[in-house]
Order: C-alpha cells, then structure tokens, then sequence
C-alpha cells in the first residue's frame, strides 16, 4: 500500500481520544521536576541554540519505528482515561499520537499551569497497543510524535472529536466550520522546490500547553522549532468556540534565528493538495469531475488589489511569485462548495480554507506559490508562503505575529466586487468554423449577487485583458440564465513555439473593477490535443 503523510494526517482524525486524569496523576506522569516556563524564556533558548551546533531529535530504534506502518500505527489508540484537561468540569482535553513509520522523531510535551511547566512522560500503558505491535518493542523513554486537542470535554463525542492536530515536522492542521480536516500548515519552509539542493524539514521539538477554562476562550500552545538552519519559538492561541460553526481562528507570534544561510525562507506556510478541478481533466482517468483540498490561492495586495489565481496541476515544478508590500492577507482557498461537483464520500467540499492576516506588517517580498505535479490526491502539491525580498543569512532573526483562519471562507470579503468562482478551458475558435490549432479559450464564472444584479439590462462589462505571450482573439461577457453570475470568454492564440502565457483578466463598467483580477497561468502541455 502506498503511504504518505496525507494518510496519516487522514487517520489522525479516526484515532481515539483520550481522558484526564488528577493533577496528582498527571504529575506522577512527569519526567523529572517541574520548572519554571514562559514564552519569552522559550524565545531565548531558541535563539541561544541557533548559537550552537544543530543536534537531531531523539529517534528511538528507528529500525522498530519503520515497522509501524499504516495499519500498525492506525491500531495504536490512547486511551480515552489519561488525557490532561479531561476531569475538568470544562476543558478542552489533550490528545497524544505514537510515533511511528512516518513520525520517527521524539517530540516532548508539557502542560503548562500558570508559570510552571511539567513534561507528560511516555508509557505504552498510555495506549491501546496490540500484543503483536511493533511498538512494544521500543524503549521505555520514546516519547511522543504529537498531539490534539479534543472538543469541550461537556461534549458528547469530545472522545472521538478533535479540531487541531500538530504533527509530524512543524506541520499542524485545524478544522473548518464544515468540520473537516483539509490542508496543513507548518512552522517554516526552508529551501523548498530548489534544483541545487535538498528541502530541510525543521521540527516542533518541544510544545508546551495551557488549559483553557472558557470554551470560547483560547488554548495557548508554544512551541520550539529546530532545524539544522534555524530555531525558532511559537506561540499560538487557538479559539474554538462553543457552539462550534465558525472554525478555527489562530493568532500566531514566533521569533526566528537562523543558524545558516537561506536561499528560500518561506514565512507562514500553507500546503495543500490540487489534483484537478473543472480544467484539466481530460489528463486524468478518474471517474469523479473534480479533485482538491483548495482550488485556488486568494491574494489581498497591499495596495488594495484582490487577486484569485486558480490552481494547477502543472507538468513541471512551477514556483510563482507575487511581489507585494504589506500585504493585507493571503489564503489557500476552497471555493467551491457543491458536492455534485466532487461527488465524493470524503467531502471535498467541506474542506476549510486557511487565511493569513499579518497582524504586524511584513514589509517588502513576495507570496510565492509553490506547485507540484502529482498524479493522485495522496500527495499534498500546493505551498504557499511569505519570503521576505531581503536575503536570509545566518545570523538573521524574523519575529512575526499573524492570524490563521480555517473557515469556509474569505473571513474578509470585498463587498463591492464580484470573486471568481470556476475556471475552465477548452480549444479556441467559433462553433461551426475550423478550430485553429493553436488557439484555446479561457471561460471564467464571477460571482457576487450585490454586485452583478447592479449592472443595468442590456449592458455587457468590459472584459479587460492582458497576456505575457500570445494575442487575444476576441473577448466577450455574458450573463449566466440565473442573472447573478456572469462569464467573461477570452480566446488566445500561441505562436507554434510558444508553450505556456500568464493571463491577466477582470471585468469593469464604466472604467471601474466589478470584479475581483483572475491570474492564470497556461500551459498548453496541460491541455489533451482533440
């Protein structure tokens, strides 16, 4: 069977979870003394280790670890009787994953009370564990390979629910208002998509959790990162809510120090995964219309300009770079919302989308989108990420506060203009006449009920266009039959050896923007000769 990290992440879901016991248990639980915790502390051993030669995290017998596969580690339940936080009259109790064939790194714990904190101590009698698992076979001290957070432990099911999962690497994931698990993001990107070098994957070595005694309050986790280039402190404060239909909101703050040179340091990463949606499938065997956990990457420029750029599966690693200046925000977004354009069991289309609000400015730099060719939807192909203009030399240290937010949508939509809501492409040319070779034409649906209803009967937007290659054919808008949704058509003709063109496209009445600007990048290797 072929694994990856999309499985796991898949199964964390289904794994049980677990109740809390006494404080006095919890500490009989703890290696060693408690001792004296605050964020700012972290933050200074972060930056004096970035000081000190790279030491990798503990791996136990990864010989052992490497035969807890799939099936193994899906069997490794904690049990529902241990978790801190889980006696309270109200909490949100804490869950613990085992390591295994894809998490082979020791991660340690801690519960944080006031200004103390105590570590949670490894024990195989903390799980579920098959007599014939691999995993009794590790040492004693192993240690964990992350954690949950279950729902208000006031909660019927908050044994089997959980709405954040940190795990594996600095990858952490939290459910939408749909409550769904879909895509991830991590602590940091270094070095990704480069030809001349490998991608390092720092770790959350350390997390260190605090109870929350109000379920609309937040739960405060921080967390040390490590990695052979750079270390790091995190703070994130993560709300639920009670009532459980607004998703998860994050406030991130981390500090930064980097140990060695970084050709790309990408700040505040996001992944996720686009196999294909409504362009794009003639290449695929797949009975189902559309495949993605994101369908596109959602832009709000410093300079006030909304920005949607449909995702692709592109034949070739493709990293694309929107250089901005403080910007207002970025997301990888799931707009689409209907499940007759999925027609999957696993609900695609209640997958959150995630948000990036900088709380303090960025400065200079760019969103870059990072994607990779994938030939199935286990693989998680999409990045998105801040990289600051500057270099990222060693000795550098970056100290960022921002907003994560996993809803169904844009937590700040722009009222006064329409958002694109599909994109396809097909061959150019008029129905009934040849159809040149070289010739493709691009349909783009907007939406905004507020907006488009405004346009007066008989008047047709303005389809405003540019391409980097090619010449645009003809160009037209129409409305939709229901009358709220309205398509722009571009036709583009590529000279022979031209391979590929950046599209840029909205629609204006009167000289002013209706519509939010679609970006596009065409490959014509992605289009199936007919």
């Amino acid at each position: 069977m072929h694994l990856n990290r999309r499985d796991l992440l898949r199964s964390s879901a289904g794994l049980a979870a677990l109740l809390a016991t006494p404080l006095a248990a919890r500490r009989a639980l703890a290696q060693g003394a408690s001792q004296p915790f605050s964020y700012e502390g972290l933050v200074s051993r972060a930056e004096a280790a970035a000081k000190s030669p790279y030491s990798p995290p503990y791996q136990p017998m990864p010989e052992v670890t490497r035969q807890i596969d799939y099936e193994a580690h899906g069997k490794l339940k904690f049990k529902t009787d241990r978790a801190p936080f889980g006696d309270r009259d109200g909490a949100y109790p804490v869950t613990f994953f085992h390591l295994g064939q894809f998490f082979t790194k020791a991660v340690k714990m801690h519960v944080v009370e006031g200004d103390t904190a105590t570590e949670i101590a490894y024990s195989p009698d903390l799980f579920e564990m098959p007599q014939d698992s691999p995993a009794r076979l590790l040492p004693p001290d192993s240690g964990f390979a992350g954690f949950r957070l279950q729902e208000w432990n006031t909660a019927d099911d908050w044994r089997t629910q959980d709405w954040v999962a940190f795990l594996g690497a600095s990858y952490f994931r939290a459910i939408g208002a749909s409550g769904q698990y879909g895509l991830s993001a991590r602590g940091v990107v270094v070095d990704a998509a480069l030809p001349d070098r490998a991608e390092e994957f720092p770790d959350f070595t350390e997390f260190y959790i605090a109870e929350s005694t109000d379920p609309d309050a937040p739960v405060t986790v921080c967390a040390l990162l490590d990695g052979p280039s750079i270390t790091g402190a995190y703070r994130f404060r993560m709300t639920r809510g009670e009532d459980r239909t607004r998703g998860v909101n994050m406030e991130v703050e981390c500090t930064l120090f980097l140990r060695a040179d970084i050709a790309r340091l990408g700040l505040i990463p996001l992944t996720s995964m686009f196999w294909y949606g409504e362009y794009g499938r003639e290449r695929i065997n797949d009975w189902r219309p559309e495949v993605h956990d994101s369908d596109g990457l959602a832009l709000w420029t410093g300079a006030g300009e909304r920005i949607w750029r449909p995702l692709n599966n592109p034949p070739y690693t493709s990293v694309a770079a929107f250089q901005d200046h403080d910007p207002h925000g970025f997301g990888l977004m799931q707009r689409d919302r209907n499940f007759d354009h999925f027609q999957d069991g696993v609900r695609y289309d209640r997958r959150p989308s995630l948000w990036v609000e900088p709380v303090e400015p960025l400065g200079a730099g760019a969103v870059q989108l990072l994607e990779i060719p994938t030939d199935d939807e286990i693989h998680d192909n999409i990045g998105a990420f801040w990289v600051p203009e500057a270099p990222a030399t060693a000795g550098s240290s970056y100290r960022l506060h921002y907003k994560l937010y996993w809803q169904d949508g844009d937590p700040h939509p722009a009222e006064n203009i329409a958002q694109t809501i599909a994109t396809r492409v097909g061959r150019g040319g008029e129905p009934g006449k040849p159809r040149p070779a070289d010739e493709y034409k691009f349909v783009v649906e907007f939406d905004r009920p507020s907006v488009m209803r405004k346009i007066p009967y008989g008047v047709f937007p303005e389809v405003m266009v540019s391409t980097s290659h090619g010449r645009v054919i003809r160009t037209f808008s129409e409305p939709v039959p229901d009358g709220n949704v309205w398509r722009a058509t571009v036709d583009l003709a590529l000279d022979p050896a031209e391979m590929a063109s950046e599209l840029r496209m909205y629609l204006a009445l009167d000289g002013a923007p209706l519509t939010e600007t679609w970006l596009f990048h065409f490959d014509r290797r992605n289009v199936v000769p007919s």
